[in-house]
């Protein structure tokens, strides 16, 4: 088994986390408060998942413009400051690794914290917040042992999100715990199969497969 550590891409970090929120509102629990504008900035945050080049960047930069003019008419807006980690995140990753790009990190975590402090049950922000924790370096503020806590936070309240298993998995693969890692990656990969469409049925095999090494 391989396990990764400060040298993994910190863009994969953003794309990761922000794979979290999900396409479809009417399967998240309650906890993500904001206005119809933040609703259309994520809105735009996913359909960016199905398109490529210009295409793809114009929704991101939609996407980020209305998340940010939603922020802008109420800071209280969780949902606002979410789809500004959403857009920014997904800008950021295809851009790809560059000192410039580094220096948007900081602000990926004030805007994902901002939703967690106002919105502290929020299963998107919770799993985006322990995928970002698990990828960064320590020195960038990765921190295992609370992305974990996220994680089983997240599924406390949501134990049927298949994200929120696979990125537990990924943690506990990073701490060594493989055969928990396998349990939690099976769950996912059981839970996606259910839910077609998305990609976390491919991502959890291909984690399965890389601990079975």
């Amino acid at each position: 088994m391989r396990t990764g550590n400060g040298t993994r891409s910190l863009v994969l970090v953003v794309l990761l986390s922000v794979g979290a929120a999900r396409a479809d509102p009417s399967v998240r629990p309650p906890g993500l408060p904001g206005s119809a504008t933040a609703g259309a900035a994520l809105d735009r945050c996913s359909e960016a998942d199905h398109a490529r080049g210009p295409a793809r960047a114009e929704l991101l930069k939609k996407g980020l413009a209305l998340a940010e003019e939603a922020v802008a008419t109420d800071d209280a807006d969780a949902r606002a400051h979410f789809a500004v980690f959403c857009n920014l995140g997904k800008q950021v990753h295809d851009a790809g690794l560059s000192v410039f790009n580094l220096g948007k990190l900081p602000r990926l975590r004030r805007e994902v914290d901002r939703t967690l402090e106002l919105a502290p049950a929020s299963t998107d922000a919770l799993v985006g917040k322990g995928a970002m924790l698990r990828e960064m370096p320590r020195l960038l503020g990765g921190d295992l042992a609370q992305a974990e806590r996220l994680l089983r936070r997240a599924l406390d309240i949501d134990p049927a999100f298949p994200y929120a298993h696979l990125e537990l998995a990924r943690v506990l693969a990073a701490r060594h715990a493989v055969e928990e890692a396998r349990v939690e990656a099976g769950r996912a990969l059981e839970m996606a199969r259910e839910r077609p469409g998305g990609t976390e049925a491919e991502q959890a095999a291909a984690l399965l497969a890389e601990l079975a090494r």
